[in-house]
């Protein structure tokens, strides 16, 4: 009697990354329904080699943009001594490339720049504060929520923030510390929720950092403390409703909302390039 060989494939569980079989109706581990849909497996549900991937990523488009918004200038850059302006692109290369406020939005109905302006920086030293304090940021959210939670908070809690800028009036705004206080706000709901020794030295050691930035835009001329008051409270209530991996380990739908967020900004962000290469060719 000849043998049969047969082929079964076997997939590596969505969720709790078991090795189970393809046909498996629940996960035989963590439960998870229909793990082998082609929905749940693929590049962004499988997951990242590193953490460390998804934090490059983010600091690397932010880099990209505001090399582009330079290469926009007609002139180039503001090669002014002051540090505050220095390297600094036009306002109208900032605007067509998403700058956000009353002014884009009011005037324009540019509502995706709620999106875009998350990426763009006035500055090398808007650029650099912003993306040292988020390379610093991110390890930790990540660790405490998980990369795909990181990345949903640092999206919707950056266009919280700037839309809570856009009711009080700002006319013209840009930059990533919206979406950097909403990292702050969720660590901050972390600490507090978590409590003991750790908790509290989260809670006490990333409050102080909140109180000092909210000092110094209070000191400061230009600061958009609207943005960073919204996108701490985004980071607050996101903490409490995607809760933290001691809670809920990151599951399936973490990474399809983490994936949405993906997409919105993948497309708003290309759609910004685009119209930035119509008006330097123009």
């Amino acid at each position: 009697m000849r043998k049969r060989n047969i082929h079964r494939k076997s997939i590596l569980c969505p969720n709790c990354r078991k090795l189970i079989d393809v046909d498996e109706s629940r996960c035989p581990y963590c439960h998870t329904a229909n793990p082998g849909a082609w929905w749940k497996n693929n590049f962004w549900t499988r997951g990242f080699r590193s953490p460390n991937q998804l934090t490059n990523l983010i600091i690397y488009v932010n880099i990209g943009l505001y090399v582009f918004a330079l290469f926009l200038n007609p002139r180039l850059a503001d090669i002014s001594l002051n540090p505050i302006a220095f390297l600094a692109p036009e306002n109208k290369s900032l605007l067509v490339l998403g700058a956000t406020g009353t002014i884009p939005i009011g005037r324009f109905h540019w509502w995706w720049t709620l999106v875009s302006a998350n990426y763009l920086h006035g500055s090398i030293l808007h650029i650099f504060f912003n993306m040292f304090t988020f390379r610093q940021l991110a390890p930790l959210v990540i660790r405490e929520y998980g990369p795909y939670r990181m990345f949903t908070l640092y999206t919707i809690g950056g266009i919280f923030g700037f839309w809570v800028s856009y009711l009080a009036g700002v006319r013209f705004t840009i930059g990533a510390s919206a979406a950097l206080f909403s990292l702050i706000g969720a660590m901050i709901y972390y600490g507090k929720s978590r409590g003991g020794t750790y908790g509290n030295a989260i809670y006490k050691q990333i409050g102080g950092w909140a109180l000092g930035l909210f000092i110094l835009g209070l000191i400061m001329p230009g600061i958009n403390n609207w943005g960073h008051g919204g996108g701490l409270a985004a980071g607050l209530i996101l903490g409490l409703i995607l809760k933290y991996q001691e809670k809920k380990r990151e599951g399936v739908y973490h990474k399809l909302l983490s994936g949405f967020c993906l997409l919105l900004t993948g497309v708003i962000l290309c759609w910004a390039v685009f119209s930035g290469l119509s008006y330097r060719l123009s």
